[in-house]
């Protein structure tokens, strides 16, 4: 089966799914908790694998244990309806037992500093910022934020390819990390996201009864610029990561993708931007 037939299936099968899960609205989304959770382990293990091949690290079923214990605040917050300051909480407390890990069992210090600090940014990267996932569950109207975030973010990737294919021949180079990807695609991406902000702007209450983008239109370009960015960016530190540890994928769990850092690298990055920016521009009560 070849890549292409690959990235087909794949897309035809896993689109389907989580669009799925994220209209399941029972137990406070818990479905898409899970979701976020196994994302999040699973991306955690190839970060912490990636990181591997350049620095010393700590044991990975210790950093596994401590990237999951924030997802699974999260699902705590949502399920018994406690502060979302938990999850804050949760990753001061990884970081500290990172620490004190650290403290109480090296047995030499020349690669402390080391360990330390690829802990810490695998806890921050696949945990921490995957919780934001989570704390968008608690918004009124949950299930619209969760499918516009993920809308922002898919149109963004797939019109930056799209524009990128159909003018980038001549103005690639543009970044060092990802040297194919062009000013064309850039464009493009950011278009693509202005557009998912304005459509659900103007059509969602119109059509669905739900409003989720109200206020002033700018609020929307706004938003969808930034997300545009944000998605951009991610990909494009996903590659830098890819690049320092000399791999061509993060790992091999999805056929034709590579690894689920692969998959996910644009919602890491943008999911606590967009929780952010909503809280600001739309400020729903949580």
């Amino acid at each position: 089966m070849n890549t292409v037939t690959q990235r087909l299936l794949v897309f035809f099968i896993g689109i389907p799914v989580v669009i799925t899960l994220v209209w399941l609205p029972y137990y406070h989304h818990l479905a898409m908790h899970l979701l976020a959770l196994c994302a999040a382990f699973f991306a955690a293990n190839e970060l912490h694998t990636m990181l591997g091949k350049n620095y010393a690290v700590h044991p990975k079923p210790l950093v596994l244990l401590l990237v999951s214990a924030v997802p699974v605040m999260g699902i705590l917050c949502a399920l018994l309806g406690w502060d979302l300051c938990y999850i804050d909480f949760t990753f001061v407390a990884a970081v500290l037992v990172v620490l004190s890990f650290e403290t109480l069992t090296a047995q030499t210090f020349a690669q402390s500093n080391a360990r330390i600090a690829t802990s810490v940014f695998v806890i921050l990267y696949c945990g921490y910022f995957f919780s934001f996932v989570s704390k968008m569950t608690l918004f009124p109207s949950a299930t619209a934020y969760i499918a516009f975030f993920l809308l922002f973010v898919f149109m963004c990737d797939s019109l930056a390819w799209f524009f990128g294919v159909l003018f980038g021949r001549n103005n690639k180079g543009l970044f060092k990390a990802s040297p194919n990807k062009s000013v064309a695609g850039f464009a493009g991406g950011i278009a693509g996201a202005v557009a998912v902000g304005l459509i659900g702007h103007y059509l969602l209450p119109k059509y669905c009864g739900i409003v989720i983008f109200g206020g002033a239109p700018w609020k929307a370009v706004v938003l969808g610029v930034l997300m545009g960015c944000s998605a951009i960016v991610g990909d494009l530190t996903e590659s830098v990561l890819k690049r320092s540890a000399d791999v061509k994928d993060s790992g091999k769990l999805i056929p034709g993708r590579g690894g689920m850092l692969d998959c996910v690298d644009s919602i890491v990055f943008s999911a606590p931007i967009y929780y952010w920016l909503v809280s600001i521009l739309y400020n729903p009560a949580v």
